[in-house]
């Protein structure tokens, strides 16, 4: 294993909830395992963090940054729409949204899965379908709370993936495969500097990155579950610790 602490820092936003009346901050360790398994060392970043002046001396720390999948949602009034978001989180909003403007503006490796993928859609001047299962020419994307964890996080549809993209050089020889689906948001338009990296059967966009970046992606399945399992999966987290090395290297003196 050598020096873990030669491995590159990987920054983990927190999701912040109630536990016995108590404001708690947690992460899933399916995103801590999937981090460690694949080379880095995840670093947990709680919500008091998203000072400007606390962000500005801890960036440099920090080899790359992912933003993981949560029951809540981006707030409304962040993309333009009026009105409130029952499972909100705007700690979390808050965090993510400045790491997505720093991390950009440094070249940081930004790996985004889920609600990640929509901050990065917001944080780039795109805007999200609030709930996909009202539109008929959607597929359900949702899961099954009812069914057991492994049933919730089995391939569910198949996605796309565009020649010519991040997405496609990660995985040189699989232009489609499927993949769980566990969401009840999603994009609706994108910015910019915004590349679509795959879709869903119903045009439904499932993958993004940022155009100019090293790597910054986005994903709106979860590879992070039972990871070492699966090869496309592993693939992906292991070109982000990659990116994530040559990124710790090169700000190196």
């Amino acid at each position: 294993m050598g020096n873990i602490f030669n491995r590159p820092l990987i920054g983990v936003v927190m999701c912040r909830y109630r536990l016995n009346q108590h404001l708690t901050q947690t992460l899933q360790e399916k995103y801590l395992n999937a981090v460690l398994a694949s080379g880095g060392l995840p670093i947990a970043l709680p919500h008091a963090l998203a000072e400007p002046e606390i962000l500005e001396q801890l960036l440099p720390q920090l080899d790359g940054i992912m933003l993981p999948g949560s029951p809540s949602n981006v707030q409304p009034h962040l993309y333009g729409e009026n009105g409130d978001e029952p499972d909100a989180d705007p700690g979390r909003d808050e965090l993510s949204l400045a790491l997505i403007g720093l991390a950009l503006n440094r070249r940081i490796p930004l790996f985004a899965i889920c609600r990640g993928m929509q901050e990065l859609v917001v944080a780039t001047e795109g805007t999200l379908h609030r709930r996909l299962y009202e539109l008929p020419e959607l597929l359900e994307h949702r899961e099954d709370h009812d069914l057991p964890l492994e049933q919730q996080y089995a391939p569910a549809h198949e996605v796309t993936v565009r020649e010519g993209g991040l997405l496609s050089q990660l995985l040189p020889d699989c232009n489609r495969f499927w993949v769980n689906s566990l969401h009840g948001q999603g994009s609706k338009t994108l910015g910019p500097s915004v590349r679509v990296e795959a879709l869903a059967a119903d045009g439904l966009v499932e993958a993004i990155s940022i155009r100019d970046q090293p790597f910054a992606l986005g994903v709106q399945w979860h590879p992070e579950w039972n990871s070492d399992e699966y090869a496309l999966s592993r693939l992906l987290f292991e070109g982000f610790i990659s990116a994530c090395q040559n990124y710790q290297k090169e700000k190196r003196p």
